[in-house]
């Protein structure tokens, strides 16, 4: 089935249709552009000996087969950006989002990471930096250095605050002079055995409530049960009848409590020591058995996932249910000891186990949606939102082409394409696979992740997706009920009572009439309103679609929801520490370099207390952006720095094509380059002449704070990339009127770069 016409007659897609037509874009793209990059633009040749070879060390140099290599390349570059950038995006309509991932990927990311590693293994595998160096100078090189610590850090902000809002809880504080009303026959009453020993108390309010935020204002459906916390002394203020339902006035400065997922963190936490046993295992207790701890490692993700379900309710989850400071600091803590830690204890056994979950999840996945055939309700293009909505603050564009970066074209992949992996491509030919494929599948990533989203009915999705406290924005509510209207969504109908009792069945999730009571009883339980950052909506996607799919091939086993959920939240989750703890650990390699200017012990990454330092700078650098930051502000932050990142790759990759004497192909690298430059600098110039200053005028410590370090640290990011493109267009002007010659010995010959053995 290609589509239906749903309730409200609106022509609503099966998302099946689509994902197959995705699929023969990326084959096509695959098959026939990347072979012209590889034969003309890359000029790759067999016949000439790679790093690997020249330089052979067994450490750093050494050649790999082609799967185990495109494995470790994916592993490295597939990040969170490709999960959850789509799924806030949704925002706008999933058509917007589902072309930039087609036209991006194809055409930008995939050329960058294939041109970068091509170039890198031309240059003894040398650093995006140093290639910088090579091509247009040193003063080149320092500015890409620092731009790319910066950038770095940015992004670690930008994946850290993607699990805080997933796992950890927080007291959100509710706007005076809000009123809820309870469901006719029930009475709210304070929890003694949960009010502590001092005056606050807890309020425990049932499913299908109704709040308002002052006395002109509509009330709001609110179908889940939720806790308030009344400040010392003060008492709520009852009217009206149980008979018809009583209504309580909330004092000033009462927050509602969003509990930490004690079950989601005690999965993810188990990881840690799996990863330790798999990397002790493989090279200590039992060395080289690979099989082996791979199965140890499985097993023990598996069974991780199935007992986090007992921790619920026993005496562990106070120790597993975190406050948000306590899951940043938890974070930091992590991140810190992953980076000083050595690599074979903890960072490779992760990323070895984390490789086999993304790949499987991810085929998985596809399979689930070919079973399941879920429809897409949400709007092909959604008109309520496109000036900005509560996901995005910004209008379609250019905050789109932030918001969806690492599925389309992602900067920090260059890091990867001229990091490990050009000292192990075994022949040049292997570029074209690991380089352009490895990205066009994180681009299926993206699209699976946005299916996932585009699945869910529109008002669930915005349930989870704004934030508790900024639920009072009367224009905000408008819009929702505008868009409610014209979906043919009846929230009153879905909020009925009778409708919250004995709902155990997925197959209300199939109809309009579900709500977010429904899905948190059928995930386990969990607090979902208000989980912004999209991890939570991607994993009730995700279940939705696995329990769907069962469903259709005769396995009706509605209970196995909550455990899908949980393991999509694992499954996100280690998306995001491989990339912290190798993001952690690459940023303080570069601050130990320029470190080793004033002190040359720092350039030795065994010397423990400058390694220590380097990384707590670092992780203090991204913990107090993660702490006072929200996802609104260091999202879009993160995917302006990160496309920053890839003008500085495409503007590389440029120069060497007309360094070489191939500037009649430099329209594969100066389009994307010219346009991602377009998107990201209008994105920059709207958050540091509007958001950032509007953040520090607002007052108050966190606001200053944020907005202070956003606006630095996003200004300097934009110097350092114009002054580079500065550079880059002064060599390219000098060539092309030829005051600088080309070097066409570049292509073909032997590399220009000696490469000095490291063994680290």
């Amino acid at each position: 089935m290609f589509y239906e016409i749903s309730s409200d007659g609106r022509t609503v897609l099966h998302a099946m249709p689509l994902l197959l037509g995705a699929l023969c874009v990326l084959a096509i793209a695959y098959r026939y552009y990347s072979a012209f990059l590889a034969a003309k633009v890359a000029a790759l040749d067999d016949s000439r000996p790679t790093p690997a070879h020249l330089y052979n060390d067994g450490q750093n140099y050494h050649p790999t087969n082609k799967w185990v290599l495109f494995g470790h390349h994916f592993a490295a570059i597939s990040g969170a950006g490709p999960l959850i950038g789509p799924v806030l995006a949704i925002q706008y309509g999933y058509l917007p989002g589902l072309l930039w991932l087609l036209v991006g990927v194809c055409v930008a990311g995939a050329v960058q990471d294939m041109l970068v590693l091509a170039a890198s293994v031309r240059r003894g595998g040398k650093s995006l930096a140093e290639i910088a160096r090579v091509e247009l100078g040193p003063w080149a090189s320092v500015v890409v250095s620092a731009a790319i610590l910066f950038i770095v850090v940015i992004a670690l902000a930008g994946l850290g605050i993607i699990v805080v809002k997933a796992l950890g809880g927080e007291d959100v504080r509710l706007p005076p002079g809000m009123e809820v009303k309870s469901a006719p026959g029930f009475e709210v009453r304070p929890d003694p055995a949960l009010s502590g020993t001092g005056a606050d108390g807890l309020f425990h309010f049932p499913p299908a409530c109704k709040v308002r935020f002052g006395n002109a204002s509509p009330w709001i459906d609110r179908p889940e049960a939720f806790v308030l916390r009344l400040p010392e002394e003060a008492a709520l203020q009852v009217t009206g009848d149980s008979e018809t339902g009583l209504t309580y006035r909330i004092p000033e400065q009462t927050s509602q409590i969003v509990p930490g997922s004690s079950w989601g963190t005690f999965t993810i936490a188990c990881t840690i020591p799996i990863a330790l046993l798999v990397g002790l295992w493989m090279y200590r207790i039992r060395k080289g058995r690979v099989v082996e701890a791979s199965l140890i490692g499985g097993v023990g993700v598996v069974g991780a996932t199935v007992l986090g379900s007992l921790v619920p309710g026993s005496p562990l989850e106070p120790f597993f249910s975190l406050t948000k400071g306590q899951t940043v600091f938890a974070l930091c803590t992590y991140g810190f000891v992953a980076s000083v830690l050595p690599v074979w204890l903890l960072l490779c056994p992760r990323d070895y186990i984390s490789s086999f979950l993304k790949i499987g999840t991810i085929a998985l996945l596809i399979v689930g949606v070919f079973a399941a055939n879920p429809t897409l309700p949400c709007p092909l293009v959604n008109t309520t939102f496109l000036a900005g909505g509560p996901t995005m603050p910004g209008s379609l564009f250019p905050f789109l082409f932030i918001c969806i970066m690492c599925g389309s074209v992602s900067g920090f992949h260059a890091l990867v394409s001229s990091g490990t992996t050009p000292k192990m491509i075994d022949k040049e030919s292997q570029v074209r696979p690991i380089g352009y494929g490895a990205m066009l599948m994180e681009g299926l990533v993206g699209i699976v992740a946005l299916i996932a989203a585009a699945s869910l009915p529109a008002d669930l999705y915005y349930d989870i997706n704004v934030n508790v406290d900024a639920a009072a924005d009367q224009k905000l509510q408008a819009q929702l009920r505008q868009l409610y209207t014209e979906m043919g969504i009846d929230r009153a109908a879905q909020n009925d009572p009778l409708h919250a009792v004995n709902v155990d069945s997925v197959g209300h999730l199939d109809v309009d009439r579900a709500n977010l009571a429904d899905i948190e009883r059928l995930v386990g339980g969990e607090s979902l309103r208000g989980r912004t950052g999209g991890a939570v909506t991607l994993a009730v996607g995700i279940a939705r679609i696995f329990t769907k799919g069962m469903h259709n091939i005769g396995l009706p086993i509605d209970g196995l929801m909550k455990y899908w959920y949980h393991f999509a939240i694992m499954f996100e989750a280690l998306f995001i520490l491989t990339t912290i703890d190798t993001g952690t650990r690459i940023a303080r390699f570069l601050l130990q370099e320029v470190a080793g200017k004033v002190d040359a012990r720092f350039e030795r990454t065994d010397w423990w207390p400058g390694a220590a330092l380097a990384t707590l700078l670092v992780t203090l650098g991204w913990g107090v952006l993660v702490y006072t930051g929200t996802i609104d502000t260091i999202w879009p932050m993160f995917g302006i720095a990160n496309q920053l990142l890839a003008v500085v790759a495409l503007a590389i990759v440029t120069t060497v094509l007309i360094n070489t004497g191939r500037a009649r192909y430099t329209a594969v690298t100066l389009l994307p380059m010219l346009f991602v430059s377009a998107t990201t600098l209008s994105a920059a110039y709207t958050m540091t002449t509007r958001w950032f200053p509007a953040m520090i005028a607002a007052g108050g410590t966190t606001m200053v704070v944020t907005g202070t370090l956003s606006l630095i640290m996003t200004v300097f990011v934009v110097t350092c990339v114009l002054t580079l493109l500065l550079f880059a267009a002064a060599r390219w002007f000098a060539v092309l009127r030829g005051l600088e010659p080309v070097r066409p010995e570049l292509v073909g010959g032997p590399p220009l770069v000696t490469v000095r053995r490291v063994v680290e």
